[in-house]
């Protein structure tokens, strides 16, 4: 008989040993082999397994098969009330939106987040990650606003948790971004300044969205002509992106700000070095077809 603990023990063992070719094969067979034995559990779990493996490998169609299969045994089954339902149509929205199907992206969001409301306490840690999930999907579709609302409504209920400090950081470098486009730099400036805050907490020891904290810094200082400030910032962003992630795309366009910036402050020499940096990386990755 399966057991669910063997199949995600194999799949990890799959990705850490990067067989990618291999995924596939084995979920369609734990798929097959839990519709034999009517192990309709095991069939949901294995199957939203699935639906985010297609969405990782951009295989959206197989995505949407798999995901209208579990929906139809759930409701079945009568689990369609159930915030295991709920989770399933965020992971299929989560599909949705990566395949640019943006408004049945948010019908489906929608449905998980009255079904959360319905069941769950108002203070669940997983509402956060529907929150967040929409929030992304509403700046896709422009609607900014919204979209911030609903991450302060999912940094309301990270903050109360004390083991998700990076998350949080994270979360309000995402909001600071969108209150750039709302051009309401002064409450993105403050939203930065909480993030690099609370990514300093850990010292030497960074993570891997602090960079992004610090260009958002470095952008809202330039925005306000500060700079030799913002100049610093992204300088400082520059070496969290190399620590992470190394020279990539981010790294590029990084050197892009501090040439402008240089260039403004009269130091061309400085202005030309980052540009030839920049020109450098650009090549390579051309060169390679890597992607950041």
């Amino acid at each position: 008989m399966m057991h669910i603990e063997e199949i995600f023990g194999k799949l990890d063992q799959l990705f850490t040993e990067n067989k990618i070719d291999e995924v596939e094969p084995f979920l369609c067979q734990c798929l097959e082999t839990a519709k034999e034995e009517d192990a309709y559990g095991i069939y949901i779990s294995v199957g939203n397994e699935m639906i985010g493996f297609y969405r990782s490998t951009a295989q959206f169609e197989k995505a949407f098969a798999i995901s209208e299969d579990v929906l139809l045994l759930m409701e079945e089954l009568q689990l369609d009330h159930t915030e295991h339902f709920a989770t399933t149509l965020l992971n299929v929205a989560t599909a949705y939106r990566a395949a640019g199907r943006f408004k049945d992206a948010l019908t489906d969001y929608s449905k998980a987040l009255q079904i959360y409301e319905s069941v769950l306490p108002k203070e669940d840690y997983r509402f956060a990650g529907l929150y967040n999930n929409m929030s992304i999907l509403l700046e896709k579709m422009d609607e900014n606003e919204k979209a911030a609302s609903f991450l302060e409504r999912a940094i309301a209920i990270v903050e109360k948790q004390a083991d998700a400090r990076m998350e949080l950081a994270t979360s309000k470098t995402n909001l600071a971004l969108i209150y750039f486009k709302l051009n309401d730099v002064n409450k993105a400036e403050d939203l930065l300044e909480e993030a690099v805050s609370i990514f300093r907490e850990n010292g030497e020891n960074t993570d891997a969205h602090f960079g992004a904290a610090l260009a958002g810094m470095g952008e809202a200082c330039y925005r306000v002509g500060r700079l030799q400030k913002a100049l610093q910032y992204y300088e400082q962003a520059l070496a969290e992106v190399e620590k992470h992630f190394g020279k990539n795309d981010s790294y590029a366009l990084l050197c892009l700000n501090c040439s402008t910036i240089c260039r403004q402050l009269g130091d061309k020499e400085k202005a030309s070095y980052y540009e030839t940096v920049r020109n450098d990386i650009e090549q390579k990755l051309s060169g390679s077809g890597e992607k950041a």
